[in-house]
C-alpha cells in the first residue's frame, strides 16, 4: 500500500505504475490536484492528457450524441 513521504519541504505520494498508465502519466508530467467530497482527486493538466479513441468513445452518450449536420452536396470525389 503506497504511504505518504517527506521530501525536503513537500509531502509526497508514489504513484503505482498500473495507476500512471491509465492516467496517460509519467515522469514530469503537470498534474493538478483538487478535493472533493474529503478525497484527494489527481488530474492530468488538459495539455497533456493523451486522448485514445475508445476514451473518448466511452464518453459518448444518448444525452450528448449531436444530430447530424449538413455540409452540402458532394464535391469532387467524394462519392465515388
Amino acid at each position: 500500500m503506497p504511504v505518504i513521504k517527506k521530501w525536503e519541504n513537500s509531502l509526497v505520494l508514489q504513484i503505482p505504475d498500473h495507476i500512471a498508465a491509465r492516467l496517460g502519466v509519467t515522469e514530469n508530467s503537470e498534474v493538478e490536484f483538487s478535493m472533493s467530497d474529503g478525497k484527494l482527486v489527481v488530474r492530468p493538466v488538459s495539455s497533456k492528457l493523451r486522448y485514445s479513441l475508445s476514451r473518448l468513445l466511452d464518453e459518448v452518450t444518448e444525452e450528448n450524441l449531436h444530430k447530424e449536420i449538413p455540409t452540402g452536396s458532394p464535391q469532387g470525389d467524394e462519392t465515388t
